[in-house]
C-alpha cells in the first residue's frame, strides 16, 4: 500500500510542492537534525565534519558548487526532480533548458550532475544543515574538508587516479603566513567523474560516534579501490565555481559563470541571494538578519520605484487640475461679460440648451433669479388685470362705483 502510494506521489504534479512542504516540516522538528530555529549558536568542528564527510574528497570545483548549492534547498528538491523527468537534456540543450529555469545559477549548474542531485535531494535534514554551516561558518567549513583530506590522505585512501588528481599545495592566508593543502581535480578539465565512498572507511576509524557521516551509494558506480567513479560527464562551462583555500571563501570564474548562465557579471565573489531561498528559515540568527536585510532592502528599493511612478501620476493629475481650473475661470469670465454686454434671455437660454438637460443653469445662478423675479412680477400684474384692482380704472366683472 505504502508502495503504491509513493509511486502515485511521484507521477502526480504536486510532488516538488509536498517535498518542499516536507523539508519544512522535517527539518523543523526532526529531532536528529538538530535544527534550531533563530539559534546564534556555531556548529561545533566534529559536527561540521560529519556534514562535509560525504562530499570533502569531491573535485574542488563541484565540491564548491556543492557547498552553493545546498543553501537552496527547495530549489534542489525541484531541480532534482526536473533531472529525472529529463534525463537525456544534456549538453547546449540543457543550457538551453536552463535559461528558462527561474533557479539559483548554483542549481541550475548542478542539473549538469544528475548523481549529486540525487544524493542530495536524499537526506533533505543532511542538505539543511550543510547549507546552514555554510553561510554562517564558511571558513570552517573549509577547513574541516581539509582535515578530512588529510585524515584520507594518511589512512592511505587518498591518491591520484585516472578519474582525479591529488596535489598538495602551500597557499597564502589572510593572516600572512603559509599554509599546506590538498587539491582535488579532475584528470581531464573537460570531464568529471563524480565519486562515492563510505566515510566510515575512507577517513579511518571515523572518530565521532555521536557523529555518524551520512553515507550514500549512488547505483551504477564503478569500484576503484575504497572509491566508486560515475561515468564521466563532460563538464563545459557549468563548473564555475572554486575554493580559496587559506582564505576561507569561494570564487566564481566569471567567464564559465557568464557562458553557463547567459550573463554579463564582473564580480568573481560569491554571494548568496534570499530570494532563492524561498522561505526556508537561516539557523543562525545573524544570519538571518543578515540576509532579511538585504531582502528587506530590495524591497524598499521596489516601494520607491512605485513610489517615484504613484509621484508621477499625482504630478500629472494636478496639471490636469490646473488646467481645469484655468479652463473654469475662462468660462466664468466668459459669462461675465456676456451679461454686461446685455444680451438677451433667449439667447441665453439658446447657449444652456446646448447642455444636457442636468447642468443646465449650473454657473449661472444669478441670472435665472433675477429671471425668475420678472417672471413672478409678471403674473402679478397680469392676476390684478384679469380680477384684482387696477389702479385708476375698473374691477374686473364689476359696476363702476
Amino acid at each position: 500500500m505504502i508502495c503504491g502510494l509513493r509511486e502515485e506521489a511521484r507521477s502526480s504534479v504536486f510532488v516538488p510542492f509536498l517535498a518542499a512542504f516536507a523539508l519544512l516540516i522535517f527539518v523543523s522538528f526532526s529531532p536528529t537534525s538538530g535544527y534550531t530555529e533563530d539559534s546564534d549558536q556555531k556548529y561545533p568542528p566534529e559536527k561540521i565534519e560529519q556534514l562535509v564527510a560525504p562530499i570533502a574528497l569531491h573535485p574542488d570545483a563541484l565540491l564548491t558548487q556543492i557547498l552553493m548549492a545546498s543553501t537552496y534547498p527547495l530549489e534542489v528538491v525541484e531541480a532534482a526532480r526536473w533531472s529525472k523527468e529529463n534525463p537525456t537534456v544534456t549538453g547546449e540543450a540543457l543550457s538551453d533548458a536552463m535559461a528558462e529555469q527561474s533557479w539559483d545559477p548554483s542549481i541550475k549548474s548542478m542539473t549538469t550532475f544528475p548523481q549529486v542531485l540525487e544524493m542530495m535531494n536524499e537526506d533533505l535534514a543532511w542538505l539543511q544543515q550543510l547549507g546552514d554551516a555554510f553561510l554562517a561558518q564558511q571558513k570552517d567549513v573549509l577547513d574541516a574538508v581539509q582535515r578530512l583530506r588529510k585524515r584520507a590522505d594518511e589512512a592511505g585512501n587518498l591518491k591520484s587516479t585516472n578519474e582525479q588528481v591529488v596535489e598538495k599545495q602551500e597557499v597564502d592566508t589572510d593572516a600572512g603566513t603559509k599554509e599546506t593543502v590538498i587539491i582535488v581535480e579532475q584528470a581531464d578539465p573537460t570531464v568529471i567523474y563524480v565519486p562515492a565512498y563510505n566515510p566510515t572507511i575512507v577517513y579511518g576509524v571515523w572518530p565521532y560516534p555521536t557523529y555518524p557521516p551520512y553515507y550514500y551509494y549512488p547505483p551504477g558506480y564503478a569500484a576503484r579501490g575504497v572509491f566508486w567513479f560515475s561515468a564521466g560527464v563532460i563538464v563545459g562551462n557549468s563548473l564555475w565555481g572554486n575554493c580559496r583555500w587559506g582564505h576561507g571563501d569561494v570564487d566564481i570564474n566569471i567567464n564559465r559563470y557568464n557562458n553557463f548562465n547567459r550573463t554579463n557579471i564582473d564580480s568573481n565573489r560569491w554571494n548568496h541571494n534570499p530570494a532563492h531561498r524561498k522561505g526556508v528559515p537561516y539557523r543562525n540568527r545573524d544570519v538571518a538578519k543578515q540576509y532579511s536585510n538585504s531582502d528587506r532592502n530590495r524591497k524598499v528599493q521596489q516601494r520607491e520605484k512605485y513610489r517615484g511612478r504613484a509621484d508621477a501620476g499625482r504630478g500629472n493629475l494636478k496639471s490636469y487640475d490646473a488646467k481645469n481650473n484655468n479652463l473654469n475661470k475662462t468660462n466664468r469670465a466668459s459669462n461675465s461679460g456676456t451679461r454686461q454686454s446685455g444680451k438677451n434671455v433667449n439667447s441665453q437660454r439658446s447657449s444652456r440648451s446646448s447642455r444636457p438637460a442636468a447642468y443646465q443653469g449650473v454657473g449661472n445662478g444669478h441670472q435665472v433669479r433675477k429671471q425668475s423675479a420678472r417672471g413672478h412680477r409678471s403674473q402679478q400684474i397680469s392676476g390684478a388685470r384679469s380680477g384684482g384692482y387696477h389702479r385708476g380704472g375698473h374691477r374686473g366683472g364689476g359696476r363702476r362705483r
